[in-house]
């Protein structure tokens, strides 16, 4: 820790932030770590990113979907210096006011926060696809699945032999049934990755970050990352007006989106419940635990449409539901699964 911390100290004095006073931030689920650079003489400011490579961590997709969204025209953070191997960053800071935050202080503002992030996704939906990055297609089956080896797993001593087969054969066709998507998904599109830029215009108000884990996907996908947010309540009628604009503006029949939609945010939601239970069980942070319940509603919702109904029964079936006494388990076993 100490050779990484004088590396990214000389990093820092080979810019122009040599002489910047340093303000660490909190850190989120990954293994990054940030710090808020500021010049004490201008009071500009800049992000400091620590992405240690020996925890997976490599900042070049980062760099590379930065640049896309970029040449684009939308509001990815600007870089002002690199060191690649080492996976330091200098970015431009979009400062805090984070839609999650705003939406709260002023729920007024919910819905043309909202629309604008709509606006956003259809800019994706139009643009050529980005390059050179992998097909979530490939992937949605195998990670909505994976919510038995860490959610289900621990809440029934591992009695799903069997289940994971009877669920796979369900969700399998639903998934092949939409194709290979040719959308640029950004993957983690919600309030508390979205920043409000109100000084800028149109589309370049919706400061965008964590994006490094783009993909081509389906072009519902970010958008019920957005709407079945779970981390915040987005209100029905905000949720259903961004629905209707979305296939507007993107351009995509009411049907067919709402369909895609239900087995995008059902695989999504699995795939969450998996991230949230694994948060506690290996990576000892048992407060992803308390954010389960809005999930599972999230789920519970996706499967209410009639093309979902055999998905539905077999989920109903063989998911333990997120009682208080199963969520204690969760909270009772952080920590004890060592091995990924």
């Amino acid at each position: 820790m100490i050779e990484r911390t004088e590396l990214l100290r000389s990093f820092v004095d080979a810019t122009e932030w040599k002489n910047a006073a340093w303000q660490p931030l909190a850190g989120d689920a990954s293994r990054r770590r940030y710090t808020r650079l500021v010049n004490t003489n201008t009071r500009q400011s800049a992000m400091l990113m620590d992405a240690p490579p020996e925890y997976g961590e490599d900042v070049r997709p980062f760099l590379h979907v930065g640049s896309y969204l970029g040449d684009l025209g939308l509001s990815a953070p600007k870089t002002y210096a690199s060191d690649e191997t080492n996976g330091f960053l200098i970015i431009e800071d979009l400062g805090d006011t984070l839609f999650d935050q705003v939406c709260n202080s002023d729920p007024s503002l919910e819905w043309p926060l909202y629309k604008t992030a709509v606006e956003v996704l259809a800019q994706l939906v139009h643009a050529n696809p980005i390059e050179k990055v992998p097909d979530y297609a490939d992937q949605m089956t195998d990670l909505a699945l994976s919510c038995y080896r860490w959610y289900a797993d621990a809440l029934t001593n591992h009695q799903t032999a069997g289940v994971v087969e009877a669920c796979n054969a369900e969700l399998e066709p639903l998934v092949a049934s939409m194709g290979s998507g040719h959308s640029t998904i950004l993957r983690d599109f919600h309030a508390q990755n979205l920043i409000w830029l109100p000084e800028r215009t149109e589309l370049k108000r919706v400061g965008l970050l964590d994006y490094q884990d783009a993909m081509l996907g389906h072009a519902p996908y970010d958008l019920v990352s957005l709407l079945k947010d779970a981390r915040r309540d987005v209100s029905t009628n905000v949720r259903e007006r961004a629905m209707a604009h979305f296939s507007v503006v993107a351009e995509i029949d009411r049907s067919e989106l709402d369909r895609g939609a239900a087995i995008c945010s059902a695989q999504r939601n699995m795939r969450i419940l998996m991230i949230f239970a694994r948060m506690s069980l290996h990576f000892k942070k048992p407060h992803y635990v308390d954010l389960i319940p809005r999930v599972w509603a999230h789920l519970m919702s996706d499967l209410q449409h009639p093309d979902l109904a055999a998905l539905r029964k077999v989920v109903c079936e063989t998911l333990p539901v997120p009682t208080p006494e199963n969520l204690q388990v969760l909270r009772d076993k952080c920590g004890t699964v060592p091995t990924m």
